[in-house]
């Protein structure tokens, strides 16, 4: 088993050790006042870890403490996971960004567009042009999550019963058909909206490898990286070391959330928020990003042409999230970042509401999980707990104010 460790001194990595000492302290504060569990968090430069903190319990009942090792569900940022999955298809010459996605899943041939009305009033018309594969990574397809309430197409996915953005008792194939059958909120490459796209994408691995979505990953990915952990199931093996999920509660404090076992093979694979991971496992991911398609000197995933696709700005005219983002992304914090392939990607950091690098890319999971990776300064930074909050977290900001502030060059 691979375990994430500390492998520099801060200060020769250009950190600033009391200003890693602020950012534990203000992790553990939360910790300690009851808002998470617990938490790891790492600082690399040039690819080695030179900070690196576990904290708190990663199960408050059984009295089991985070450690270096912890499993973590990492829920939307499976999604980078899958895009590169996906992208290794294009380098083999088996998909192309400008796909019709209908070439590969027929239900999505002929898409439709919501003109006006709700429920069974709903008027649509042919989309202005064709769903591509590149308008399912940069989430301007039109596409949608049902936990919106912005739109009557976010009505449509709850009546369909994608409420968890799976249709009941079916696999990521049915599912997928039922995505097909309803209306997109916009035409294809004209907005953003953050959505189920990834699945849809996930589906198109499945039918262009000839492989289940979990089975292509391992092979193509997990394995490859040494990601020894990685998946999207819970071994025997494994099962301690996962950490408790939790749930925010009406007086700001947590409790589990019970009902979401990931023991055994499940039915549904999903490419947008399924895995599994140790931080040694996203380590390995960031690194892969990091050098641009290569691992160890050895291990060549991308070409690094590609990584550059995908880790810059693909929105409509360059602009960022909330230019382009329809209501429910319209938010301060959106501003000065921009969508590439499957990762957020800064592309004002003069407007970013956290200190960013401009260039810096990454993505965060519903259970306050977080990469990034900035290549201007040569950083990677991971971020962990397992809390679902009611409304976003404001650990990320204090994160990132307290990471820029340890950086002395």
């Amino acid at each position: 088993m691979a375990v994430l460790r500390q492998e520099a001194d801060p200060g020769e990595a250009g950190l600033a050790p009391d200003a890693l000492e602020r950012l534990d302290r203000e992790l553990a504060r939360r910790v300690d006042d009851g808002e998470m569990p617990g938490f790891l968090v790492s600082v690399a430069r040039a690819g080695r870890v030179a900070h690196l903190t576990a904290y708190g319990a990663r199960d408050l009942a059984a009295g089991l403490p985070v450690e270096s090792d912890t499993l973590w569900r990492i829920y939307s940022m499976t999604k980078p996971v899958t895009t590169v999955g996906a992208l290794m298809l294009v380098e083999d010459g088996l998909l192309s960004l400008d796909d019709e996605v209908g070439r590969h899943l027929p239900a999505f041939a002929e898409p439709r567009v919501h003109v006006d009305g709700s429920g069974d009033q709903v008027r649509t018309r042919p989309a202005a042009g064709p769903l591509l594969v590149r308008h399912l990574m940069t989430h301007t397809a039109g596409l949608t999550f049902a936990f919106y309430h912005a739109h009557p197409v976010d009505a449509l996915y709850r009546a369909a019963g994608l409420d968890s953005s799976v249709a009941p008792g079916t696999d990521l194939a049915g599912t997928t058909d039922v995505y097909a059958s309803l209306p997109l909120q916009f035409d294809p490459g004209t907005r953003w909206n953050y959505s189920v796209a990834t699945n849809v994408l996930g589906r198109i691995i499945e039918v262009v490898s000839g492989r289940p979505l979990d089975t292509y990953l391992a092979e193509r990915v997990f394995r490859p990286l040494g990601m020894e952990d990685a998946g999207f199931e819970v071994t025997d093996a494994q099962a301690e070391r996962l950490a408790e999920l939790y749930g925010e509660t009406d007086d700001g404090g947590i409790e589990p959330i019970h009902g979401l076992p990931l023991r055994g093979r499940p039915r549904f694979l999903s490419g947008s928020g399924g895995m599994v991971a140790s931080a040694h496992d996203m380590h390995r991911f960031m690194e892969l990003l990091r050098r641009h398609g290569e691992l160890d000197g050895t291990r060549r995933l991308l070409r690094p042409e590609t990584v550059d696709l995908m880790t810059r700005n693909h929105l409509p005219g360059g602009a960022d999230l909330r230019t382009v983002g329809v209501p429910p992304h319209d938010d301060p914090g959106n501003e000065g970042i921009g969508f590439g392939l499957g990762v957020s990607v800064v592309v004002d950091p003069s407007r970013t509401r956290e200190p960013s690098g401009l260039g810096a890319y990454g993505w965060s999971g519903v259970a306050t999980t977080t990469f990034w990776v900035d290549p201007g300064r040569d950083l990677t930074v991971q971020f962990y707990t397992q809390v679902r909050p009611r409304s976003s977290h404001t650990v990320y900001r204090d994160l990132k104010r307290l990471v820029h502030e340890a950086l002395a060059d």
